[in-house]
């Protein structure tokens, strides 16, 4: 099938303002783009592309003072199949973990499993290991924090989400990778777009979306603990060890946002 997706966003800056920008999808989603995928500003700036140490396509910019919108259309092809449940993946000993997947078995800003690790220990050791294990901490997260846009909080890390039984989707996010790391899992955080395809449709405005990955029998398999079920649609833009590493945007200075609009939907075949 063929999905729809971009975005306008703008920043009110009142000075120049480095800014970092991770609004590309990732690399690896590049060969199914039916179209360009390109950022484009309203201001004439200079935007300097780069890797970072994930491997996410990222942009570096300096925004002028007064109004800057960034914006992005595309088309691109996807399976429309939701995404795999792999029941028989297994769980690798941390020993024969590869070097570049240890990073994600660690505490990181938003995740504080040193915080967690007694809880998780104490609620999952006597769970099967592998995706056994990693569908009870999902559904543990599911059933623990609700969701409420009104309640979202930028610098509310695992634990927090814990005790306050609240948040977004980056709250179930990050809950369910510190677990998933306490329990050594490897697990990385993940934003992209998630449209309202083969579901009922979420009457709140459209929103990029925050789930994880975690590393088991060799591969990285998609957990979405907020919605805790397979989604058609899935378009990656960035993985890292939390919402730090993935942030839509940086700033270096003071920037406020004055608009967001995020727009993915089917296209009618044909």
């Amino acid at each position: 099938m063929k999905i729809r997706a971009g975005f306008h966003i703008g920043y009110e800056c009142p000075q120049p303002t480095p800014m970092l920008l991770v609004l590309n999808i990732h690399p690896s989603r590049r060969i199914d783009l039916l179209t360009d995928q390109v950022l484009g500003f309203d201001q004439p700036i200079d935007a300097r592309e780069y890797t970072d140490a994930f491997g996410n396509a990222c942009t570096r910019i300096v925004a002028p003072p007064g109004l800057t919108t960034i914006a992005t259309d595309f088309e691109i092809y996807d399976s429309g199949l939701p995404d795999v449940i792999p029941d028989d993946a297994i769980q690798h000993d941390i020993k024969d973990l590869p070097n570049e997947v240890l990073v994600f078995l660690l505490g990181s800003r938003y995740c504080d499993t040193d915080r967690l690790a007694d809880f998780a220990w104490a609620q999952f050791s006597l769970t099967p290991l592998g995706w056994p294990r990693v569908r009870a901490i999902s559904n543990f997260v599911h059933d623990h924090i609700v969701f409420d846009y009104q309640k979202a909080d930028p610098l509310r890390s695992a634990h927090g989400g814990y005790l306050e039984k609240t948040g977004v989707c980056r709250d179930f996010a990050h809950l369910a990778i510190t677990l998933c790391r306490c329990m050594n899992i490897p697990a990385r955080y993940c934003t992209g777009y998630l449209g309202d395809i083969g579901v009922p449709v979420d009457p709140n405005p459209m929103d990029f979306s925050a789930w994880f990955e975690v590393y088991l029998g060799g591969h990285w398999h998609t957990v979405d603990a907020r919605h805790n079920t397979p989604r058609i649609g899935r378009i990656l833009m960035a993985t890292g060890r939390d919402a730090t590493d993935v942030a839509l945007t940086t700033n270096f200075g003071p920037a406020t946002l004055a608009r967001f609009e995020v727009i993915t939907e089917e296209l009618p075949h044909g």
